[in-house]
């Protein structure tokens, strides 16, 4: 009973390769991968979702086609070289393709278990002829044949040429497949492996930022500036990391009185409601409700400038640093509460912002514990 036929034309291949690949499955382990624990070399079906096809000819143009069976069609004679495998089809569809990226050719299969026979046709014209001419006709042609079937061994049906028969012979020279107790204990090895390899990174990160000191899980997750109050000041740093949320808040809301103090911003009209609403435990009024316009409050008003605190600019305005030190002051995470006004004081206080620090260790005498 004829078949649907799925193909039928001439395909480039090199190295002698062609393959039939399934979506979603990359094929892995190179060609001998294909051929293990199989009697047959021409067709290699040991990758999941793959399927390896060698030819006679080694770069040129074959002749292709491929059907789709109900049943099991009968052998015809012509075929010199036939071997069958199983394969299975998790998705619907397929794709013959050409070695390296070449021509790819879409074959309408419907998901599910199948026999697969490829045969072959003129394996030793091709591999003699070499590179057919323009307008030369393939040396070899190529069926593959699909039916639905139960998984079973792969088997040499047919053997007519030379080299066929090295090709089998080689495949069968492999060594066998590893058992899935085999695989199980390597992927157990390798992930063990990148576990290991993972925690010697984190390891050197952790020595590169943090030197000989060890952080507590609470500063490993916290965001906003810390790597800036790091590279300011880490004694103070692993000493809020430490404190209670209600000393964190204290400290919070002492740095971002102390920014706008610094910054003559204290008694502006639009600044005092969110500092008294700060005090409060409320949430800030207009214009502080929208960061992205507050910083229009300042346009045209009368500006001071420091040395920045790293010394890379030599005026920084304070008003512009010290915005920030309100919405750091609110953070839900009081830890980064704490850190974020403190840096945003320290941005605005500029070189003088060592005065700064001594001064919040002095109003939270708690944090002298973590210094050095």
């Amino acid at each position: 009973m004829a078949g649907d036929l799925l193909l039928d034309r001439e395909v480039s291949v090199h190295y002698g390769q062609m393959y039939v690949e399934s979506a979603g499955h990359e094929f892995q382990g190179g060609m001998a991968a294909s051929f293990q624990g199989q009697v047959n070399g021409l067709c290699g079906a040991a990758v999941p979702g793959f399927l390896f096809l060698l030819t006679g000819t080694r770069t040129g143009r074959v002749g292709v086609a491929v059907e789709l069976h109900r049943r099991e069609p009968v052998l015809d004679d012509r075929w010199e070289d036939v071997v069958e495998v199983s394969f299975g089809l998790d998705g619907d569809g397929l794709t013959l393709t050409e070695w390296g990226g070449g021509g790819s050719y879409p074959l309408a299969v419907p998901g599910g278990a199948y026999r697969v026979r490829y045969c072959a046709r003129g394996m030793t014209a091709g591999r003699r002829g070499g590179v057919p001419e323009k307008g030369h006709p393939p040396w070899d042609h190529y069926l593959l044949q699909l039916w639905p079937a139960p998984p079973a061994p792969d088997r040499v049906v047919r053997e007519s040429t030379a080299a066929a028969a090295y090709w089998h012979r080689w495949a069968r020279s492999l060594p066998p497949p590893p058992t899935p107790e085999q695989i199980a204990e390597r992927e157990r090895r390798e992930a063990e492996a990148r576990r290991r390899r993972e925690a010697d990174l984190r390891a050197a990160a952790d020595r590169r930022r943090w030197g000989d000191r060890v952080p507590n899980d609470r500063l490993r997750r916290v965001g906003g500036n810390v790597r800036g109050m790091e590279r300011v000041d880490m004694d103070l740093v692993f000493a809020l990391a430490e404190a209670d949320e209600r000393t964190l808040r204290a400290v919070a809301h002492w740095a971002a009185e102390s920014a706008y103090a610094a910054a003559g911003l204290t008694d502006r009209p639009w600044v005092a409601p969110a500092l008294a609403a700060l005090r409060d435990g409320r949430p800030l009024p207009p214009p502080f409700d929208d960061p992205l316009t507050v910083w229009r409050h300042l346009d045209g008003a009368a500006l001071t400038t420091v040395r920045a605190y790293d010394g890379t600019h030599p005026r920084v305005s304070q008003q512009h640093a010290a915005l920030p030190a309100l919405f750091g002051a609110v953070e839900p995470d009081p830890l980064q509460a704490a850190l974020d006004a403190l840096f945003a004081a320290v941005v605005t206080h500029g070189e003088g912002f060592p005065g700064l620090l001594a001064e919040v260790r002095r109003a939270f005498p708690q944090l002298t514990a973590g210094g050095g």
